[in-house]
C-alpha cells in the first residue's frame, strides 16, 4: 500500500518542519531517505514479506551470540 501523494507531501513538510536551521541537503535528503526505508520496511512487514532471524543468520552462516 502506498502513501498518497498529499500525505506524502505533509509528511515532507513536518519533517523538514523538525529539522534544525541550517540543516545540509545531505541531512535533508538522508531524513527524507529513512523515512522511505521505514515505511516500506513497515509495508514489507504488513505484507509477509520477512524472514526470522533465525534464517536470515543461517543463510549468512552467523551465530546468534
Amino acid at each position: 500500500m502506498s502513501t498518497p501523494s498529499e500525505d506524502i507531501k505533509q509528511i515532507a513538510h513536518e519533517l523538514i518542519n523538525q529539522l534544525p536551521n541550517g540543516v545540509s541537503w545531505e541531512k535533508l535528503l538522508y531524513t527524507l531517505q529513512v523515512r522511505r526505508d521505514i515505511e516500506a520496511g513497515l509495508a514489507d512487514s504488513r505484507a509477509g514479506r520477512t524472514v526470522s532471524t533465525e534464517t536470515l543468520l543461517a543463510e549468512f552462516s552467523l551465530n546468534k551470540d
